[in-house]
C-alpha cells in the first residue's frame, strides 16, 4: 500500500519556523544548488577548474560555519524592493544633475577646483569599478544565496556610481573643452601619488581568492576606505569650494555605503557564531587595515580645505572594525 504524502504549505527548508515565510525568505534563502555539501559542487565528473576553485576557496575556506544559509540581510532586500529603493535614488540624482546643469553650475567652478576634479574626482571611476569587480567575485563565491544577494546589490550600487562619475566627467568635458576631462583619468589613476594607496589596496583585494578574506578586504577595509576618503572627504571639500552638486552626489553614494556596512557587520556577527573564526578574521583585519589607512591618508591629504579629514577617515575605519566586533591594530 502506497502512503499518501501530504503537500507542504511552503518550501521544505522554511517549514520549521512555524510562520508564513516572508517575501525575502521565499526568494532569497537556500538557492545555491552548488552549495549543498556534495563532494563535487558543480556535479561535473573528472577534472574541472571551477570545481577545484570553489572547493579550495569557498568550501575549504579558513572561515567555517555549520549553517551559512541562516545568515540574513538586516535590510531584507530583494530584487523588487532594491529596484524600488534605487529608482528613487536615481530620480534624486537625475534631479540634481538637471537642476545644476540648467544653472550652469560646471561653468561657474573655479580653475583651482577644476584642477582638483581632474586629479581627484573623475579618475575615481577606476576606483569604483575595482570595487564593482571585487563585489562581483563575492557574488560567485559566497557560500549562501543570502550573502550572494547582498554582494549582488553592492555590485549594482558600484556600477551605478561608475556611470554617474562617467556622466559628470562628460559634463565637465563639455563645459571645459580646454581641459583634459575624459582623457587623462587612466594615467592619473596609474601614476598620481594620491591614488596609489587605493590602487594598491584594490589590486591586492582582487587577488584575495579565499571568499572570506575577499569579504574582509573589500567590505571591512576597501568599501569603508572609499566611503571615508573618496566620498565623505570629497563631499566636504566640494562644499567648501562651491561644488554643491558633487557634495550632494557623494552624500547620496554614502547611503549605499551605509547599507554595505549594515550587512557586513551582520555577516561578521554570523561568522563569530563560531568562536574559532575570530582569530582568523582578526588576523585578516590586522593585515588589510593598514592598506585602507594608507589609501585614505594619501588621497584625503591632497584635498583642499579639509586638513583633518585624513586622520578622521582613518579613525572612522577603526570604528567600523570595532562596531563589527573586531579591532584594528595601530601598526
Amino acid at each position: 500500500m502506497t502512503e499518501e504524502l501530504k503537500p507542504l504549505r511552503t518550501w521544505s527548508h522554511l517549514v520549521g519556523q512555524r510562520r508564513r515565510p516572508s517575501e525575502y525568505e521565499i526568494v532569497s534563502v537556500g538557492l545555491l544548488w552548488h552549495a549543498r555539501g556534495e563532494t563535487v559542487p558543480f556535479e561535473v565528473e573528472g577534472a574541472s577548474f571551477m570545481n577545484d576553485w570553489v572547493m579550495r576557496y569557498r568550501d575549504n575556506s579558513a572561515i567555517t560555519h555549520d549553517d551559512w544559509d541562516s545568515f540574513r540581510d538586516p535590510d531584507e532586500l530583494v530584487y523588487r524592493t532594491y529596484n524600488i529603493l534605487q529608482d528613487g535614488q536615481e530620480s534624486y540624482v537625475d534631479g540634481l544633475l538637471d537642476q545644476y546643469d540648467n544653472e550652469g553650475h560646471d561653468e561657474s567652478l573655479s580653475g583651482a577646483w577644476l584642477d582638483v576634479l581632474e586629479a581627484l574626482y573623475t579618475p575615481g571611476r577606476y576606483l569604483v569599478h575595482t570595487s564593482q569587480m571585487a563585489s562581483a567575485y563575492l557574488v560567485h563565491m559566497a557560500p549562501a544565496s543570502t550573502i550572494c544577494n547582498c554582494a549582488a546589490f553592492q555590485t549594482a550600487d558600484a556600477l551605478r556610481w561608475v556611470s554617474r562619475i562617467a556622466y559628470r566627467t562628460a559634463s565637465l568635458a563639455k563645459a571645459h573643452p580646454d581641459r583634459s576631462f575624459g582623457e587623462s583619468e587612466r594615467a592619473t589613476w596609474e601614476n598620481a601619488p594620491a591614488w596609489q594607496g587605493y590602487r594598491e589596496l584594490m589590486e591586492r583585494a582582487l587577488v584575495a581568492y579565499d571568499w572570506a578574506e575577499a569579504f574582509v578586504a573589500l567590505n571591512l577595509v576597501a568599501v569603508p576606505a572609499i566611503s571615508e576618503g573618496y566620498y565623505r572627504a570629497m563631499a566636504l571639500s566640494a562644499r567648501r569650494n562651491d561644488d554643491t552638486l558633487l557634495a550632494l552626489m557623494a552624500e547620496a553614494a554614502l547611503r549605499d555605503g551605509d547599507r554595505a556596512r549594515r550587512w557586513s557587520q551582520a555577516l561578521v556577527g554570523h561568522m563569530l557564531d563560531v568562536e574559532s573564526n575570530r582569530a582568523q578574521l582578526q588576523e585578516w583585519v590586522d593585515a588589510w587595515a593598514p592598506y585602507g589607512t594608507s589609501a585614505i591618508e594619501a588621497f584625503a591629504g591632497e584635498l583642499p580645505d579639509v586638513p583633518d579629514r585624513a586622520a578622521a577617515g582613518s579613525e572612522a575605519l577603526r570604528r567600523a572594525h570595532s562596531s563589527a566586533g573586531l579591532a584594528t591594530s595601530d601598526g
